[in-house]
């Protein structure tokens, strides 16, 4: 059988990727693309676009679509095989993006073209991918000497490493953990929703009663509803603990060394690089511009946010006390009475609202929200081959019926299968002497599946996970970049490619929206006016309490890698203290071990940028306050963001873009009214 992954041509062939095609598949691309780098180095002694960084492009291009696949596979049907494949590549595939990055051929080619008469005649997008390629070229070391770039590129092996690593501790972690319940009266509280899908867990694993996890949607379950105080201090320490040497699997997953590792190579290869700390080289490709900047904006909002933060937590303490007769509250006790207390202030719960959200209809319903608002029209593909069957295929046209973007749909929590809720990229939209490549997109979720075949309803938190996730994959796919480096999220900086995202979730508040696609599983009948005037006054339950626990992950994420010296070695639990101390009013166990789970930065592309999400949703609140202006289907508004915002990708700067659309530069007043939360 030939190798799948070098059969270039339409989507990826999933089913035909076996863990042994992977590896072989890799090598051959490698020493192909280094042979055709050289020869396409030696071959144009006057480099432009089309003679050397389109080819070139081609070339990146070819091995992406390669390894997407495998990347993706990795993290949505894990394997034992598929893992040993995946990481033996890694260090290969990090050697020769380095080796790429330290390039004195491509780096002279690409100052020769920058610098050139023909640059100045260059389109936006090509003028931008060339000259981040050069920033890109100094961020990789290009002007070290030989012995600081072989460190340079031995750090960023390890580190490859050591990321998978510590995302494989927590998937374990996470996969290892269940809890089997016989007797009935423990599950009190618990919706019958989340005794079916655990009665469904128990069944699947051939044990008696009912089966609770650390994935998410059984995890959620337990600690908002149920009234077992020990079963949910049970789950929380188990969760709170994972990858690490607390807990009932105290140091079989550890991340603790992992975590001491990735901080000091980091440091280390920012020194390399001439900057004082890893945070200064991360902001290297942001919009923010210093570090100074990034705290200011961050404390500035936890002095707003912590007085409301507090007042949320002594109003459930108050009614905790009243109401139940509870003195204290345990960490694992505030989801609970918070959930009670919601129920009781505004008669609504995530419960009550499930039966609105059923999957089909809300899956419609999205795709209907962004076709009035950018005259798109999306539709089901059948009989297309993926990594599982509970995956769906869809294309995105536009009003020409021209096919603008396609994208994997994934939407259920199973075994092996990493947690969260992300977007990420398939194929990137770029433009060939033959062709227009289509932008395809990989939605992943982990809501929870139909039960016994019933239809799968989900919580209003997790509709606004979808659209969110939706947002990051209209930003890949309706991009008019046909420079891959620049198209799309590529080349976008990380505080404001959240932007599209949490843009997105508006719609999930909005009447004349809910009314597309909120109606009830068996009846059909509307979201009642009641019920969303309840939903509608709670929005905001909470939110200071919301607001600092973003900003307490946010101040530690930039303050570890902004404060890290070798000569004393990080704390993290100390400064996690430190920050808590400053932003946090719920102070959790001795033995939370959050930081060891705390993928995002430890093995995502969030380090020193976790900001990213407080940073980015001041633009995105910003930017739906023009749609509230104008109405939130108003045709004009939508076309003016599509045209500056998604179609636009990183081929100007964001700022730019975000003032050609609002035409002015942001202000934070609409992040804080949206919250709840006064200037």
């Amino acid at each position: 059988m030939k190798n799948p992954l070098l059969q270039q041509q339409g989507l990826p062939a999933f089913s035909q990727i076996k863990a042994e095609h992977v590896e072989p598949a890799i090598d051959t691309l490698l020493e192909q693309n280094r042979q055709a780098i050289a020869e396409l180095i030696e071959k144009t002694a006057t480099p432009d676009w089309d003679n050397f960084v389109a080819p070139l492009e081609a070339l990146h291009d070819r091995l992406s679509r390669a390894w997407s696949p495998v990347s993706h596979m990795n993290s949505v049907v894990n394997n034992d095989a598929l893992r040993e494949a995946y990481n033996s590549c890694l260090s290969k595939l990090s050697a020769y993006h380095t080796e790429l990055g330290q390039h004195k051929g491509l780096y002279e080619h690409f100052n020769q073209i920058a610098n050139s008469e023909q640059f100045k005649q260059y389109n936006a997008a090509q003028q931008k991918a060339i000259t981040n390629a050069l920033r890109d070229f100094r961020l990789s070391g290009i002007e070290l000497d030989e012995a600081q770039q072989q460190r340079y590129k031995d750090i960023r092996q390890q580190l490859s490493s050591l990321k998978s690593k510590f995302s494989e501790n927590v998937l374990d972690a996470t996969q290892a953990w269940t809890l089997d319940i016989e007797d009935e009266s423990r599950l009190s509280g618990l919706p019958e929703s989340a005794r079916a899908m655990a009665k469904q867990a128990a069944t699947a694993a051939e044990v008696d009663g009912w089966r609770f996890t650390l994935e998410f949607p059984s995890y959620f379950a337990v600690i908002t509803y149920a009234d077992d105080a020990a079963l949910r201090e049970q789950i929380y320490e188990a969760f709170a603990t994972r990858a690490s040497e607390q807990g009932p699997n105290a140091g079989q997953w550890d991340n603790t060394d992992l975590i001491k590792q990735i901080l000091a190579l980091r440091h280390e290869s920012a020194q390399l690089l001439g900057f004082n700390n890893y945070a200064e080289e991360s902001l290297a490709t942001k919009m923010a511009e210093t570090p100074q900047q990034v705290l200011d904006f961050l404390n500035d909002l936890a002095d707003k946010g912590k007085p409301y933060a507090e007042k949320d937590l002594t109003e459930v303490q108050a009614y905790a006390r009243e109401h139940h007769a509870i003195d204290t509250l345990n960490a694992w006790d505030i989801p609970y009475y918070s959930e009670k207390l919601r129920e009781h202030r505004y008669s609504i719960s995530q419960e009550d609202l499930k039966p609105y959200f059923p999957e089909d209809k809300v899956v419609q319903g999205m795709f209907d929200v962004v076709e009035r608002l950018y005259g798109i029209r999306i539709s089901e593909q059948h009989d297309i081959d993926t990594w599982h069957d509970d995956v769906r295929f869809f294309d995105i046209r536009d009003r020409n019926g021209e096919l603008r973007g396609q994208f994997y749909l994934d939407l259920y929590a199973r075994a092996n299968k990493r947690g969260g809720a992300w977007m990420d990229e398939c194929i990137v939209r770029r433009r060939t002497e033959a062709s227009l490549q289509t932008p395809v997109a990989y939605l992943t979720c982990n809501f929870s599946a139909p039960v016994d075949n019933d239809h799968a309803l989900f919580t209003h938190n997790e509709v606004e996970t979808l659209f969110h996730e939706f947002g990051h994959g209209l930003h890949h796919m309706l991009t008019l970049v046909d420079s891959a480096s620049v198209s799309g999220i590529n080349g976008v900086p990380w505080d404001a490619v959240e932007l599209p995202s949490q843009f997105m979730e508006n719609w999930c508040w909005q009447k004349e929206s809910l009314q597309l696609f909120a109606r009830h599983y068996q009846s059909d009948e509307p979201l009642p006016d009641t019920l969303f005037e309840r939903m509608l006054a709670a929005k905001n339950f909470q939110s200071g309490m919301q607001l600092v626990r973003q900003l307490e992950f946010a101040l530690f994420d930039f303050r570890l890698h902004h404060e890290y010296d070798p000569a004393q070695p990080c704390n993290v639990g100390a400064l996690i203290d430190e920050v808590r101390e400053q932003v946090a009013v719920i102070k959790p166990p001795a033995y939370h071990r959050f930081a060891n789970s705390f993928s995002h930065i430890f093995a995502g592309g969030y380090a020193a940028g976790y900001y990213s999400y407080k940073w980015a949703e001041v633009l995105s609140s910003d930017a739906f306050a023009e749609f509230e202006e104008h109405g939130i289907f108003d045709a004009d508004t939508g076309q003016r963001f599509l045209a500056a915002i998604l179609e636009q990708g990183g081929s100007r700067d964001a700022m730019d873009l975000f003032i050609e659309f609002r035409g002015r530069p942001p202000t934070v007043d609409a992040l804080l009214r949206h919250s709840g939360i006064a200037a």
